[in-house]
């Protein structure tokens, strides 16, 4: 799970932006943002498609509503001045809902929840995931991210690293330039399960925490427009209780996502 650190330039637009959004009609449509560099959630094939994990999901939340589902890519760091912008309707963009963020975007329910975890070369001699073993060590995370603030508040001994992007990071881990990287757990156990992680190996996951971490991830809708957040999480309680969710979970994941 990812979350934007711009919160003060998002906060003092959001003032600017506040309405109430209609009800959706069959043959409306939602404009998602995302930011499409975060498989399994979100990434983007050669020929421009979107996919992943939130992707289908979206897709089968706006089947549920009958209507029409598209995408906007958008670089994380700038995805809710975006979102308060009116560039798109929602974020599904593997957001954590977070006391500090819920008070400039309004949060559906979670649609996941998962922890942090770290990696590292397969050669590495570091044991644990804590600040004591990675003491010293270089840890590369993607910039404006919880990772990064967990980082930042929980291995305060290690030398954090920050990178535009998680493609980034994974590659100076890779190429021996940093020590090891923190990102979820599901990013990083896929990862390295694939050949351009062959190069390394899970360390192991971290205690969420609550302030930095959230609740988990939701879909962000600008402050005030109850009607999509409520007709959202109507969508995913129905998802949920069909099975849909599940087909779409077992499709990425051996575990369940959702967590508790």
């Amino acid at each position: 799970m990812r979350i934007s650190t711009r919160l003060f330039a998002a906060a003092s637009f959001a003032a600017m932006s506040l309405f109430a959004g209609a009800a959706l009609a069959d043959g409306d449509s939602i404009v998602f943002g995302t930011d499409a560099t975060y498989p399994p959630f979100e990434s983007l094939e050669s020929g421009g498609k979107f996919v992943g994990f939130d992707i289908d999901v979206a897709n089968a939340l706006c089947d549920h509503m009958k209507v029409k589902c598209t995408f906007v890519n958008q670089d994380f760091d700038g995805i809710i001045p975006a979102l308060q912008a009116k560039k798109f309707d929602a974020i599904i963009s593997s957001m954590s809902i977070t006391p500090e963020r819920q008070k400039i975007v309004d949060f559906t329910n979670k649609i996941y929840n998962t922890p942090p975890a770290i990696a590292v070369p397969k050669d590495s001699t570091v044991k644990e995931a804590t600040n004591e073993a990675l003491k010293g060590k270089s840890i590369g995370a993607q910039s404006s991210t919880t990772h990064a603030n967990y980082a930042s508040a929980h291995l305060k001994d290690a030398e954090l690293k920050l990178y535009p992007s998680a493609d980034e990071y994974k590659l100076d881990l890779g190429n021996g330039r940093i020590d090891a990287a923190i990102d979820d757990v599901v990013v990083l156990s896929e990862w390295v399960k694939s050949d351009a992680g062959s190069c390394c190996k899970m360390l192991g996951t971290l205690k969420n925490d609550p302030v930095i971490n959230g609740a988990g991830a939701g879909i962000a809708v600008r402050k005030g427009d109850t009607a999509l957040r409520d007709k959202l999480n109507a969508a995913i309680d129905a998802i949920r209780a069909d099975g849909t969710y599940k087909k779409i979970q077992d499709k990425y994941f051996d575990f369940d996502v959702y967590g508790g």
